[in-house]
C-alpha cells in the first residue's frame, strides 16, 4: 500500500519521518521533550523540520472526520490545535499494516492539565482553570458544536495573566450541528462534571496538586459558571422605553466579560413600552483585538486587558489624554513594554510568554512597592522579578514530560 499524505501546507520534511514503525517506538532522533497528556491513542510530539508537531495513531476515518471538523472550527475562529495533515497507508517492514495517523501543530506555551499543576500551580487556581473550560464550551456551543467528551484531558491550557485559555485538542467525538440544541448542550455539561470529577479525583490520589481539593465543589462551581456565562450571552432581558441606557450597559457587561457584541435583537411591544434585547452574535477577544489594534501585538485576551490598563496608566502618568492613543500605544510600547521584555535572558525565554512575564511583573511591583511602602521603579522590579522569579521556574515552551502518558 503506497503512503499517502493529506495536508493543507505540507512540509517537505513529513516524508522524511519513520511511518514504517509504530508511533510507540519512534526515538529521540524525531521525538521532543514537550509535555503531554493523557490520551487513548498512542501520541507523540515530534520535531518536523524547524516545526514541532504532535502526531497521533488513530483509525483512518477518525483521523480524516477529525482533521476536517479540527479545520472548520479554525475557520470559525475557535481556540482549537492547528490541524496539518493526516498519513495513511502506513506499513511496517513486513508489510503489515499500521494505524493512520493525525498530524496537528504543537501549540507554543501550552500545557495539559497534569503537567499545569507539577508546574506549581495550586488549588487555588482550580477556579481560574474551570473558568478557562466554561468559556471553550460556551464559545464551542455559540458556533453550534457538540463537543462529547468535555474533559480537562482534551484540551491544553495556556497561561493568560493570572488565569488561563484552553484550546480544544481532542474533536474526535465532536459534530457541528445546524443548530445546537439545549439538550446536547446539558448532555456536554453532564459529560464535563463527570470527567472532571474523575480527573480531580485522579489529581488527588496522584499528589499531584498542592493543597486541598473538593471535586464535588469544582465540578458545582463548572455547572454554575457554565449557566452564568451562557445566561449573559445569550439571555433576554425585558425593561421599559424610558430604561434605553440598560442596552449600552449590556453591551458594557459582554464588554467586561471579553465578549464583543456584532448584532443585537431589539424587540419591542405595540406601544413601545416594553422592550426586549438579546444578543444573537458575540465574539470573544474585545480587549485582544483592542490592543492589536493600537499596537499590532497579538495575546490572549486577558493579558491584552492588563496591557490596556497599563497602558491607560502610562496615559494618565504622562497626561497623554489629549493625544492620539494609537501614538500613545505606539510610545507605551517602544519605551516600556519592549523594553522590559527585552530584559529576559535568552535562556529565560521559554519560562513564560513575553506578555506574561510583563503581567507577572506587574503582579511583583504591586508586592515591592508595598514593603518599601513607595511605588517602586518598573525596571528596577523587573530585574528583580527576572533574578529572584522568572529564573527558578520551569521551562514552559519546552519541557520535560513528568510521566510517560500520551497526549491529549
Amino acid at each position: 500500500m503506497a503512503l499517502r499524505i493529506v495536508a493543507a501546507r505540507p512540509h517537505p520534511a513529513v516524508v522524511t519521518l519513520p511511518w514504517s514503525r509504530p508511533l510507540e517506538e519512534w526515538d529521540d532522533e524525531h521525538v521532543v521533550p514537550l509535555p503531554r497528556g493523557l490520551s487513548r491513542h498512542v501520541v507523540r510530539i515530534v520535531r518536523v523540520g524547524d516545526r514541532t508537531w504532535a502526531v497521533k495513531e488513530t483509525q483512518e476515518p477518525i483521523a480524516f472526520r477529525e482533521y476536517r471538523l479540527l479545520r472548520d472550527l479554525q475557520r470559525l475562529g475557535l481556540p482549537t490545535v492547528v490541524p496539518q495533515g493526516v498519513v495513511t497507508g502506513r506499513t511496517d517492514p513486513h508489510g503489515e499494516e499500521l494505524p493512520a495517523a493525525l498530524m496537528t501543530e504543537h501549540l507554543r506555551f501550552s500545557l495539559p492539565y497534569r503537567v499545569l499543576f507539577s508546574h506549581g500551580v495550586t488549588a487555588e487556581s482550580l477556579p481560574a482553570v474551570v473558568d478557562a473550560l466554561v468559556v471553550l464550551l460556551v464559545r464551542l456551543h455559540l458556533n453550534d458544536f457538540y463537543w462529547g467528551d468535555v474533559s480537562l484531558s482534551n484540551v491544553l491550557f495556556r497561561r493568560d495573566a493570572g488565569g488561563f485559555t484552553a484550546y480544544l485538542v481532542d474533536a474526535e467525538t465532536g459534530e457541528l450541528q445546524p443548530t445546537l440544541s439545549d439538550r446536547l448542550r446539558e448532555h456536554d455539561v453532564t459529560v464535563g462534571c463527570e470527567n472532571v470529577f474523575a480527573e480531580l479525583m485522579d489529581l488527588q490520589a496522584s499528589r499531584v496538586v498542592q493543597g486541598d481539593v473538593d471535586p464535588f465543589e469544582v465540578v458545582g462551581l463548572l455547572r454554575e459558571r457554565y449557566a452564568a456565562l451562557w445566561g449573559e450571552l445569550t439571555g433576554a432581558e425585558h425593561f421599559s422605553a424610558a430604561e434605553m441606557w440598560r442596552i449600552e450597559q449590556r453591551i458594557e457587561r459582554l464588554n467586561d466579560l471579553g465578549f464583543d457584541v456584532e448584532e443585537l435583537d431589539i424587540v419591542t411591544d405595540f406601544d413601545g413600552d416594553d422592550i426586549r434585547i438579546q444578543p444573537k452574535v458575540v465574539e470573544l477577544g474585545h480587549h485582544r483585538r483592542e490592543l492589536r489594534d493600537l499596537t499590532g501585538m497579538d495575546v490572549q485576551d486577558n493579558q491584552a486587558r492588563r496591557l490596556l490598563n497599563d497602558l491607560a496608566a502610562f496615559t494618565a502618568h504622562y497626561d497623554l489624554g489629549g493625544e492620539d492613543r494609537a501614538l500613545v500605544a505606539q510610545r507605551w510600547l517602544t519605551t516600556v513594554y519592549e523594553p522590559i521584555t527585552a530584559m529576559v535572558p535568552p535562556e529565560a525565554r521559554g519560562k513564560l510568554e513575553p506578555a506574561e512575564v510583563f503581567h507577572e511583573i506587574l503582579v511583583h511591583r504591586w508586592y515591592l512597592s508595598e514593603a518599601a511602602g513607595h511605588e517602586v521603579d518598573l525596571f528596577e522590579t523587573a530585574r528583580d522579578y527576572i533574578d529572584r522569579v522568572l529564573r527558578s521556574r520551569p521551562d514552559e515552551a519546552v519541557a520535560a514530560d513528568p510521566d510517560e502518558a500520551g497526549s491529549p
